[in-house]
């Protein structure tokens, strides 16, 4: 399957709560979008990988991506080293994006950096013949996608530019409580302990940071991006 756009995360989760309403926006206007998570968000404080993965699957019906892969890496352990990147190689050269989008270039959470550059180096090596890789048995062709963009996090980092979500804040926090384990849920009787994620305070500032994204551009709410080249158009009336 082709896609338009390529998610990568080292986490089920981190697209949901970043780049979820630029993800629904696109589908909307009739885009092909796919997830790659490299986790199963094991060392979650709060629920399983069991758990995390019934959560991805309900909130990929939510968001309407059209397939969702996971890579089984490590949570908080994965290298950033030749056999991760192949693997990420694969899903590059299986769905072959145009854009691919992935983590923070540099976060609170370890994870997030380093699955940033991985993915980054990735999107290079995929387009190049002589690194040989395989899906299913088959010898894969290699694709270069023509723009990285790294969705923002946990830590404020000035972006390069913002995605009006207003039509979809909803859906976007549809997705994101989905993960009922992770996040702050009134009618949660778990015994599980309290994370820096499963308050009201943190919701509280996703809306916040939605909000201030999307002031600096006009509009009720925004996802911020950033870039690893300058990107073009062809005419100014674009930018607006």
């Amino acid at each position: 399957m082709k896609v338009d756009i390529l998610a990568f995360a080292a986490h089920p989760d981190d697209v949901e709560l970043t780049c979820s309403g630029t993800v629904i926006s696109h589908i909307k206007q009739g885009k092909k979008v796919a997830i790659v998570d490299l986790t199963r968000g094991e060392l979650g404080t709060r629920g399983t990988a069991e758990t995390r993965d019934q959560e991805s699957i309900e909130a990929s019906k939510i968001m309407g991506i059209h397939a969702r892969h996971n890579l089984g890496l490590a949570d908080g352990f994965f290298e950033h080293n030749e056999a991760s990147v192949r693997l990420a190689i694969e899903q590059i050269r299986r769905f072959r994006p145009e854009i691919v989008l992935c983590n923070s270039v540099s976060d609170r959470h370890p994870d997030h950096g380093r699955a940033s550059k991985l993915i980054s180096e990735a999107c290079f090596y995929s387009g190049l013949r002589k690194v040989e890789t395989t899906w299913e048995g088959e010898s894969q062709e290699e694709w270069r996608p023509k723009a990285v963009y790294h969705y923002i996090q946990d830590r404020y980092i000035k972006p390069d530019f913002i995605v009006d979500i207003s039509d979809y804040w909803d859906l976007k926090m549809k997705s994101i409580q989905a993960y009922k384990t992770q996040f702050f849920n009134p009618e949660d009787d778990s015994e599980d302990p309290v994370s820096p994620i499963s308050t009201k305070e943190f919701l509280d500032f996703t809306v916040g940071r939605a909000l201030e994204y999307g002031r600096q551009i006009g509009v009720l709410y925004g996802e911020g991006f950033t870039v690893e080249r300058t990107p073009g158009v062809t005419s100014l009336d674009k930018l607006l």
